[in-house]
């Protein structure tokens, strides 16, 4: 499948020169960086969707505070002040 993008000259540069860094065609360094930022995509986000399942599952077992005892932990944690 052919795909057709148009890039900034900023960011065609770059690419140019990565490609001339790693001794490849510039058409190969784009296919690979994409495939790995959508590879990282599609991870990132079932990384969130199972972390909010654990929340939710954590709730649910009563496992979880309040919001007054987490901002005191981490005024202590950080050394923050007081509200007043």
């Amino acid at each position: 499948m052919t795909i057709v993008i148009s890039l900034s000259p900023e960011v065609e540069a770059r690419l140019r020169e990565k490609a001339a860094r790693q001794g490849q065609d510039v058409n190969l360094v784009a296919a690979e960086l994409l495939t790995n930022v959508l590879e990282w995509e599609a991870q990132d986000s079932q990384e969130t969707i199972e972390g909010i399942q654990r929340g939710l599952d954590d709730f649910e077992a009563g496992r979880f505070r309040s919001f007054d005892e987490f901002a005191e932990e981490q005024r202590r944690k950080y050394n923050l002040p007081v509200d007043s």
